[in-house]
């Protein structure tokens, strides 16, 4: 069996953030950042053109992705103890157990997560790549979808997704 792959990796597939994690025991991380970094594979068909997807048409989606969370705080919506709350002062309150923080609410990126972890950063990440990609360019342009997003160098999730 055959199969075809693009591979993106750009100096600009990146973002800064802030979030904490929480951890099993209850506990927290203190509020700090990241520098992270994204690669992406694609795998899928070959067009007539003989493309899987145009470099110069993916490379965008991905950099809108990159740059919805950059300079952000992002916080994980589905956490059941993590308390979000937007005032109508254009703050947002967000509370766990002791912890409590009141943001401007244009800095926060709330993602249908359950933990700020880099793997569901990736997770998060490659299946709303995944979704827009097809919208744009078809099902059959994107068989397999491998979305890597590095915190540090030599630490990273990887998210895989087989359509």
């Amino acid at each position: 069996m055959e199969s075809w792959h693009i591979f993106l990796e750009k100096e600009y597939f990146k973002f800064s953030c802030a979030h904490f994690l929480i951890f099993a025991d209850g506990s927290k991380e203190r509020l700090h950042g990241h520098n992270y970094h994204v690669e992406v594979e694609i795998e899928g068909d070959l067009s007539e053109a003989g493309l899987v997807i145009d470099f110069l048409d993916a490379k965008p989606v991905v950099r809108e992705l990159c740059d919805f969370l950059d300079e952000h705080w992002i916080l994980p919506g589905e956490h059941p103890e993590l308390k979000i709350d937007e005032q109508s002062d254009g703050h947002t309150a967000v509370v766990y157990r002791d912890a409590r923080y009141l943001v401007p609410s244009d800095e926060i990126r709330v993602l249908p997560i359950n933990n700020s972890s880099v793997e569901n950063l990736s997770t998060w990440f490659g299946r709303t790549l995944h979704e827009r990609l097809t919208s744009r360019f078809g099902q059959s342009q994107v068989r397999r979808l491998r979305v890597a997003i590095s915190e540090t160098p030599g630490q990273r999730g990887v998210f895989e997704l087989r359509a």
